[in-house]
């Protein structure tokens, strides 16, 4: 099954970003040599796909214990809602739903992210000894880079046009890919300059977020040259291009979630941000083992 290639242009790189062998996430250190599946756990009561189902402390850490049995290496816990059209949240109300979620599992013996783009939240996370922050602003917000620069914690720094209140109201760019590409690349040199060293950083294109069905395309088909920047986490799980590729609604979309993220990892992204992750820690697994060393070779991962 080969890559979903179309472009070959190559993308300039910040200097010694990129490659590496390992991504430094707080308490682990996850080798680059095989994927990695990160879970979703949405304390929220109005996220686009399971908005209210784990809202309650106790829902959300059986939710995450549930997801480590699975098999996922990452939870991602978020208080607050990016999807298109939401409401933002005030960063004490945000503490408030995430923290005692980060408590309850902190010893659960599993890499703890949070998922939002407030400094007071990456602060309060850090203090209780979390393990990533994953921030769809690319820590842009003032005082984000300095939040988290003197931490261990690994970094997700994704690209978002506008906000989500308005993202999806006719986005429009000249070349998606290119666009996105100078975004990260900008992100990862400003990270760079506060000192952050590039093992923590993970970069993200936002498949979702301020982009059209033609955005999400192209940038999924040319997700590899991404790659020679830094490690590529994707996160497509039930999103809205899945539904209009297949006609289906939100809760019948795990199969072209788990399709959509094998072959994210076919074209060299490090970490799938998942809701299913039994089904596809399995698809992953029996690919590996199907495929053999030509998955390594396209994972870019010494044989």
């Amino acid at each position: 099954m080969p890559p979903l290639i179309i472009s070959a242009t190559r993308l300039s790189v910040p200097e010694c970003a990129y490659p590496m062998s390992y991504f430094q996430c707080g308490r682990y250190r996850f080798p680059l040599s095989q994927p990695l599946v990160m879970g979703i756990v949405n304390v929220t009561p109005d996220s686009f796909s399971d908005g209210g189902h784990y809202f309650s402390t106790e829902r959300a850490i059986e939710l995450g214990l549930k997801l480590k049995a699975e098999g996922a290496d990452l939870l991602d816990i978020g208080g607050e809602s990016t999807r298109p059209g939401s409401a933002p949240v005030g960063a004490a109300e945000e503490i408030d739903r995430v923290l005692p979620v980060l408590e309850g599992l902190r010893d659960a013996d599993i890499a703890l992210s949070v998922d939002t783009m407030k400094p007071q939240v990456m602060t309060a996370a850090l203090a209780v000894g979390i393990d990533m922050i994953n921030d769809v602003r690319g820590l842009e917000a003032p005082g984000a880079l300095q939040a988290v620069a003197d931490s261990s914690c690994g970094l997700c720094l994704m690209h978002m046009r506008g906000m989500p209140q308005t993202m999806q109201i006719e986005p429009v760019y000249a070349e998606v890919v290119e666009e996105v590409a100078a975004y990260l690349r900008h992100r990862l040199i400003a990270a760079q300059a506060a000192g952050i060293d590039s093992r923590r950083i993970l970069i993200d294109p936002g498949f979702g977020f301020g982009k059209t069905l033609a955005h999400n395309l192209a940038l999924f088909k040319n997700l590899a040259q991404l790659t020679d920047m830094a490690p590529v986490l994707a996160g497509v799980s039930r999103k809205s291009f899945l539904g209009a590729l297949t006609g289906r609604a939100i809760e019948d979309r795990l199969l072209p979630s788990v399709v959509a993220a094998l072959l994210a990892v076919q074209q060299g992204a490090s970490v799938v941000r998942v809701h299913e992750v039994r089904e596809t820690v399995e698809a992953l697994r029996l690919w590996q083992e199907l495929v053999g060393n030509m998955a390594s070779n396209q994972l870019g991962v010494q044989a």
